[in-house]
């Protein structure tokens, strides 16, 4: 069986049962620190990269709001959207008329609910994904990105993308660390073809787990999903 016949979900149900089928995640530093950090085979370690390439398979909003302040716990939030568009569970409804979508409703002037991104990258001789969970400060460079991309009448999932970090700092003087993007290459048609497979996968699972926003594992203060239950 080669690389495009394979199966992520009947990969997961063989192999994994009963076991931790989380993908693993690619992790953003704090304080503007421009190094990221990779998964590696060792669990208890991290590969630590100034820049990596990967292809985009799918990406989404991850909206995500707690009505409590963050305890250190890792309880689902109380209302999750992954389209920007629909919010799901308490309040619920329509993310543009909701007030917890409006600047001044959480901390320091920003949103009660962080608008944060969601992405599935598939690395060089990787089959399984791997998750970034775009910081709300990095949304205005992606987007940005992406419009270059499709001025050339490219999709992000149709090519090989270089992402890496700058230091910046926001208005009240707080570093952060903010996601560069540049295209590395086109893919090949055999490429695609299978990268189209995979996407549509992971489409599946990301859109199914719109309409169950209670049971999905979500990292409180990341905003990453955990795991994947296909």
């Amino acid at each position: 069986m080669g690389l495009s016949d394979f199966n992520i979900s009947e990969g997961f149900s063989e192999e994994l049962a009963g076991l931790d089928s989380g993908f693993d995640r690619i992790k953003i530093p704090a304080g503007g620190g421009t190094m990221f950090e990779l998964p590696c085979e060792n669990a208890d370690e991290a590969n630590v990269v100034r820049e990596f390439s990967a292809v985009i398979l799918y990406h989404h909003p991850m909206y995500t709001f707690y009505s409590s302040k963050y305890n250190g716990s890792n309880n689902p939030p109380d209302c999750l959207s992954i389209d920007g568009v629909t919010g799901v569970g308490m309040p619920g409804g329509m993310c543009i008329n909701c007030t917890n979508n409006k600047f001044g409703s959480g901390e320091n002037g920003s949103k009660a609910c962080k608008n944060k991104h969601q992405m599935y990258l598939l690395r060089e001789s990787e089959i399984f994904p791997a998750i970034l969970s775009l910081p709300t400060s990095s949304n205005k460079e992606f987007s940005k990105y992406i419009k270059r991309l499709l001025s050339k009448g490219k999709k992000s999932s149709n090519v090989v993308t270089k992402f890496s970090l700058k230091k910046a700092v926001n208005k009240t003087g707080i570093s952060y660390s903010q996601v560069q993007f540049a295209m590395e290459r086109a893919l090949t048609p055999d490429e695609n073809e299978l990268v189209g497979k995979i996407s549509e996968q992971v489409k599946l699972y990301a859109k199914g787990n719109e309409t169950t926003p209670a049971h999905a594992n979500i990292n409180k203060n990341t905003g990453e999903v955990m795991d994947i239950p296909f």
